[in-house]
């Protein structure tokens, strides 16, 4: 080819050989060694040109004359007749590679490929060759050149050829990725990076980049000798899967980078680079203060480009991005520690919902091209729009709620599930960081799914029991190694309860009430309806489930904030609560009371109560009381005889301590303060001077501190309560009674038996009258000031119920003793009262055969009178019906005897024969009623 004349060599040697100029083109363009070697084939003999002609390429002819050295870029045919695109390749490399890019020359190849964009894939192919021919030849600045011109010619050109011109461009840079030298993998990342900023008009279709991505996580990994070229490696390598990211994320042509194969090499990378404890902790995990300045540090590198990976991630595609997560974490061990997973997971819940909304925005703004010079519009106008268009755009960037936040604690409690019968220390990990993710993710973290969060936490701490008890995760008891693994496991179960407690102060509150009556549900109770396990170890295991799932409920009720106590507490769930306060555990029953006083508590004066004292003055405690409400009231006359029976027969207690009497002190100023009108603040006196006679009398057979711990409880509570109804005679009363027990008794007072050594005395049968508050004055003093007296001098008799009876008491005759004598406790002569009957084996086991005997007759008698209608004549059965008949009409007959009177005679009752009065029967038709009896 010469000039645009398609000549074969024998056409070419006759002209050359006469020295006529060739057809179609001059000698002007001709540099001077291509003259120079014109002018050496005249001197050539025809006949051994022709043949060297058709022997030889004209290439050899060329290099004979030694002018070839002195051409730059010859390659086939002398330079003239080579393809225009070419050769402009071949003008912008120097003669010296350190001379850089020949930057003229470079301009006329990007005007050459601009002007023919159909030659493009041509120059990217030539360019690819020269490239390969170069690395191999180690000939690095001529590398540098051409990588630096595919880059510009990248940058400038967008035509739809340009997709032939990529696959050239990835093929070098796949071959610098390639090599073993780090400058040249880190050149060939450079220029990825730069294509992958590129938005392409043109889909691809068939382009893939798995190498790229195996490659670049390669490099994320790269154990180089030399610290600084490994950082410079390893910063690279996350360039490039960013770039891969930014590639293809967007367009769903490409390849997707979502899939398993993929995200299972490019997340491990990342937290690769992430896994530096001194740097995560260092680092802040909020995406607001990541700038788009580069770091010089791959960890900060790779936590930007995994907070866009998850950033770009849609609602299909979380889980596959965050399973690469959780395994990474277990095979390196590193939920054990547990700061590496937590700060994984704050990254991963900030950038899921920092750019959910910003996606949604940018969505709206491209359909928006008014520009606007606003600065508060600079995000937006950066995309197009203008300012009025955008405020909706806007208003959904920042309101809108995520819902992909759910995605990730199911991912997170399915992976506790797997790792069911992992070490403590790994379950305990996952918990953490599940805790801190319900955090992070607020109202968004539970998912439509609510009861079975829950479900799965309560699970694996039933299954945390069990391991604790048996000492092995396989249920098989091993010595060696229980006492570490109870330990291990009670951190776990601490660790359930605490994000027990995370989970549901994200929900709303009619949710809230529906995980606590759920886990309320699940509490095993000794009733009729759910079974209790037998024997020594069943025992130990309900008392541990029962223990963990109270604490459970009330980490949950302590935030729980309800102004309506019927929605707090609904019948149900405080029926089981209550019926759990009945047991014969302490702490179960200090669990029970905790609950309920959280739940009463609504305005922060749990505090104020903590300790037990006679104040003079109640004004210091600045306590918030509020009216009581109508749905308060309501509560206290369906469920206050309930809560005051339970308080009594928890004051009965023997294993009580201080702890519960400073729960039922709080909880009776609790319900006074938040709860209370005039008829609960009358029941409440009432139930502490009934608590102060269960002391008194003692028939529990209760120890010294018990019985003293009653009385103080009876002081404080009076002390207080007489100072918040401001009756003077009542507050003159309880306080004559305090003063006297200060000088003869203070051992009755909680200043001397609510301490870490009580004083406690023996004597307590012998105390006089004056250290006693006495129900009759205080129904005086109360009455007076408009309070109902009847009802305050009337004793408090609980009401116990079959409820009391089929909880796990000590003594269950005690309870059924206390309601034979319910009836001989209103008496005055409270001395003579009548024997409870004695419930023994023998009397149950004689009413039960005593019932089977009963219903045996009765089968027997209703077989008999089948049997007589089956086979008896019809005579006898005609006699037999109208006997009853005539019974029936006898009975019928004296009723209406009675009831029928005559009316007076007025001479006088008529004897009769034998000297007897004779009344007569007067139909009621015939009888005469006075005017005011007929209506």
């Amino acid at each position: 080819m010469y000039g645009g004349i398609a000549m074969s060599g024998q056409d070419l040697i006759p002209a050359v050989k006469m020295g006529t100029p060739l057809p179609g083109a001059s000698l002007e363009g001709i540099v001077p060694g291509q003259e120079l070697a014109l002018l050496t084939l005249n001197l050539i003999k025809p006949d051994r040109l022709r043949t060297l002609a058709f022997a030889l390429d004209l290439r050899i002819l060329f290099l004979l004359t030694g002018s070839v050295s002195s051409l730059p870029g010859v390659c086939g045919c002398c330079g003239a007749l080579r393809p225009r695109y070419k050769r402009l390749v071949d003008n912008i490399f120097p003669e010296d590679p350190e001379d850089g890019l020949v930057k003229t020359n470079m301009e006329k190849l990007t005007f050459y490929a601009l002007s023919a964009p159909e030659k493009l894939d041509r120059i990217g192919a030539y360019l690819s060759e020269r490239l390969i021919r170069d690395v191999s030849r180690h000939r690095y600045g001529y590398v540098c050149i051409a990588m630096e011109a595919l880059d510009q010619l990248l940058m400038a050109c967008h035509c739809q050829s340009i997709n032939l011109f990529v696959e050239s461009f990835l093929k070098m840079v796949a071959k610098l990725l390639e090599s073993e030298k780090p400058n040249l993998q880190i050149l060939g990342t450079n220029s990825f990076v730069k294509f992958a900023n590129i938005e392409e008009d043109t889909p691809s279709y068939h382009r893939s980049y798995d190498f790229f991505v195996s490659r670049f996580s390669e490099m994320c990994h790269s154990s180089h000798d030399d610290l600084d070229i490994r950082t410079k490696i390893r910063m690279s390598g996350i360039k490039g899967l960013q770039g891969v990211v930014r590639k293809t994320v967007n367009d769903e042509l490409q390849a997707n980078i979502w899939d398993p194969q993929h995200m299972d090499k490019i997340v491990p990378s990342l937290l690769f680079n992430l896994q530096h404890v001194e740097e995560a902790e260092s680092r802040s995990p909020s995406p607001l203060q990541a700038t788009e300045k580069e770091k010089e540090s791959p960890t900060e590198l790779a936590e930007r480009c995994l907070r866009e990976l998850l950033g770009r991630a849609a609602y299909g595609n979380i889980k596959n991005a965050i399973k690469p997560v959780l395994i990474h974490l277990d095979n390196h061990s590193l939920w054990e520690p547990k700061i590496f997973a937590t700060c994984c997971f704050r990254i991963i819940m900030y950038s899921i919902q920092s750019c959910l909304g910003k996606s949604r925005a940018d969505s709206w703004c491209s359909q928006a091209r008014v520009q606007d010079s606003s600065p508060v519009a600079l995000w937006v106008t950066e995309r197009g729009c203008h300012l009025v268009h955008a405020a909706p755009v806007l208003m959904l960037a920042f309101s809108f709620q995520p819902q992909h936040s759910h995605l990730v604690i199911q991912q997170l409690l399915g992976h506790l599930d797997a790792n069911s019968k992992s070490a403590a220390t790994v379950r305990a990990g996952i918990v953490e960081v599940l805790s801190e993710a319900a955090v992070i993710a607020a109202s968004g973290s539970v998912g439509p799914t609510v009861l079975e969060v829950f479900n799965t936490l309560l699970r694996q701490l039933r299954l945390s029991i069990d391991y604790a008890l048996t000492g092995s995760y396989d249920c098989a008891a091993g010595v060696s190694t229980k006492i570490i693994k109870e330990h291990e496991e009670r951190m776990f179960q601490e660790a359930v309860i605490k994000t027990i407690g995370s989970f549901a102060s994200t929900l709303p509150t009619y949710q809230q009430s529906e995980v606590m009556v759920f886990i309320m549900n699940k509490v095993p109770l000794p009733s009729l309806q759910q079974s209790i396990e037998a024997g020594k170890a069943g025992e130990n295991r309900n008392r541990l489930t029962q223990i963990m799932l109270l604490k459970s409920l009330l980490q949950v009720s302590v935030g729980f904030q309800c102004s309506n106590m019927l929605t707090a507490l609904p019948s149900a769930f405080l029926d089981r609560l209550l019926s759990a306060a009945l047991m014969e555990d302490a702490e179960i029953r200090l669990f029970v009371l905790e609950i309920l006083i959280s739940f009463i508590d609504r305005h922060g004066n749990r505090q104020k109560f903590s300790t037990i004292s006679t104040i003079s003055d109640i004004s210091v405690l600045k306590l918030k009381v509020d009216k009581c409400s109508r749905q308060d009231t309501v509560f206290m006359k369906k469920h206050g005889q309930q809560l005051y029976r339970h308080i009594y027969l928890i004051c009965k207690e023997e294993s009580n301590v201080q702890a519960h009497y400073e729960a039922l002190y709080s909880m009776l100023m609790l319900i006074s303060i938040e709860l209370a009108n005039e008829e609960v603040v009358v029941d409440l006196i009432r139930l502490v001077l009934a608590v102060q006679e269960i002391a008194q009398i003692n028939e529990d057979n209760l120890t010294a501190y018990n019985r003293c711990a009653l009385f103080a409880l009876g002081a404080a509570y009076l002390n207080l309560i007489s100072q918040l109804t401001t009756v003077p005679t009542f507050c003159q009363h309880i306080h004559e009674v305090i003063q006297m027990r200060q000088k003869e008794a203070p051992y009755l007072l909680p200043e001397d038996v609510f301490v870490e050594r009580p004083r406690l005395s023996k004597s307590l049968d012998r105390l006089g009258p004056e250290v006693f508050f006495w129900q009759s004055k205080i129904s005086e003093v109360l009455g007076g000031s408009g309070y109902n007296s009847d009802r305050l001098s009337t004793p408090y008799i609980p009401q116990l119920t079959d409820e009391d009876r089929l909880s796990k008491r000590k003594s269950i005759g005690e309870t059924i003793s206390l309601q034979v004598e319910v009836e001989s406790r209103n008496s005055p002569e409270r001395e003579q009262r009548a024997p409870a009957e004695e419930i023994t084996y023998e009397t149950l086991k004689k009413a039960i055969v005593d019932s089977v005997a009963v219903e045996e007759q009765e089968r027997e008698r209703r077989r008999q009178v089948v049997e007589k209608f089956q086979k008896a004549p019809f005579e006898e059965i005609a006699a037999h019906c109208g006997a009853r008949a005539t019974l029936l009409q006898s009975k019928l007959n004296q009723i209406f005897e009675i009831t029928i009177r005559p009316p007076p005679s007025p001479s006088g009752t008529i004897t009769a024969a034998y000297g007897q009065p004779q009344n007569h029967s007067i139909p009621v038709y015939e009888m005469k009623f006075p005017d005011l009896c007929v209506y």
